[in-house]
């Protein structure tokens, strides 16, 4: 059977190889990452939408949205965005309701994943 999604490429296998590598070296949650159902996909349509134009990578889940082709994307964004899958794999509930009282730019999730990235960028 042929995956929903396709195969992997080689871009897309190296960044999250790297970010998964990047957030080993980080003790932010009992448990590592799970990488069985991650995905980054370049989705410029999405960020076409209202919603959605202020951002350049978004989580949702195990999926990873970027607006750019992956090739032009930073690992620092495949690392932040990475986190976010981390934090939903262990606290899906709270991670996303703190977005309602907490707003976005001072939320604890994304300054956790903006460190995520800022710590690790020595980390290949």
């Amino acid at each position: 059977m042929r995956p929903l999604l396709g195969s992997m490429g080689e871009t897309e296998r190296a960044h999250l190889a790297r970010a998964q590598r990047r957030l080993a070296t980080l003790d932010f949650h009992p448990r590592p990452v799970r990488m069985r159902h991650v995905r980054v996909l370049h989705a410029p349509w999405l960020f076409r939408l209202p919603w959605f134009r202020r951002f350049v990578g978004y989580e949702c889940g195990p999926m990873i949205f970027v607006k750019q082709p992956l090739s032009e994307v930073s690992n620092d964004l495949v690392t932040h965005e990475l986190c976010h899958v981390w934090q939903d794999q262990n606290r899906r509930a709270w991670m996303w309701l703190s977005y309602l009282w907490q707003g976005y730019r001072d939320n604890e999730h994304e300054i956790e994943a903006r460190a995520a990235a800022r710590r690790t960028r020595a980390v290949t």
